[in-house]
């Protein structure tokens, strides 16, 4: 089967050749353009999120062969979780390579977290089903090498880390507001402030209502560690 020059590029990005194209091809086609002939990636998506967790899951055993079960749980959340994913999946530009429909076209679906992060787990599963587990493993491994290695850092939840910062200092945990909701239903963006007693508030935008509190708790505590 001849590739196309953009999924030719996207395959050298991801470091793997395939050896069954079409896997890879059903692994990027989203719910707004499948058909009965043409299969969405999300029972791809559901295999991956699999694939990666054991991935994972011993990638940190062997880093750490003395961390304690409640020392891995957040490292592995961190490395796991639909926003670490999709920030793979925009290093690899997943989104030029992405078959949808052209109302997700219009509404930015290249670039929507979620979407992004069930693409790559999709892909990851493509990966395993065309090349077996160690090929998984191989591309995981590779690209979230980095985040591995500084797993400790970003396993530190924003939002716990600004209550535990409040709490040390007898203040009253913080307060997350929602400013705004804006787009359709289906692509929202929230607008959250995150607020001390002492006054003290940042702003942040996400497309998840989750991911604009932990960014506006990440930009709040980083602010008030540097007063």
């Amino acid at each position: 089967m001849k590739l196309s020059a953009d999924i030719t590029a996207f395959c050298a990005r991801l470091g793997y050749r395939f050896q069954t194209p079409e896997h890879l091809l059903h692994a990027v086609t989203h719910a707004s353009i499948s058909s009965a002939t043409r299969p969405d990636n999300q029972r791809l998506e559901f295999l991956g999120d699999r694939v990666l967790g054991l991935v994972m899951a011993e990638a940190l055993l062997r880093a750490d062969p003395a961390a304690a079960e409640g020392q891995l749980a957040p490292r592995f959340n961190a490395l796991v979780r639909k926003e670490a994913c999709a920030a793979v999946a925009r290093e690899i530009d997943i989104g030029a390579v992405l078959k949808l429909g052209r109302s997700e076209m219009i509404s930015g679906g290249r670039r929507k977290e979620a979407l992004l992060g069930d693409a790559m787990e999709a892909v990851i599963a493509a990966v395993y089903l065309d090349g077996g587990f160690d090929a998984a493993q191989d591309v995981i491994l590779r690209l979230w090498a980095t985040r591995i290695d500084t797993v400790e850092t970003d396993a530190r939840d924003p939002k716990t880390s600004l209550q535990e910062w409040a709490q040390a200092r007898k203040l009253s945990p913080p307060k997350y507001i929602e400013l705004r909701r804006d787009g359709p239903d289906h692509a929202p963006v929230f607008t959250i402030e995150a607020r001390l007693a002492t006054g003290e508030a940042e702003i942040a935008q996400a497309t998840s209502k989750r991911a604009a509190e932990q960014a506006a708790a990440s930009a709040l505590l980083s602010r008030m560690e540097q007063i």
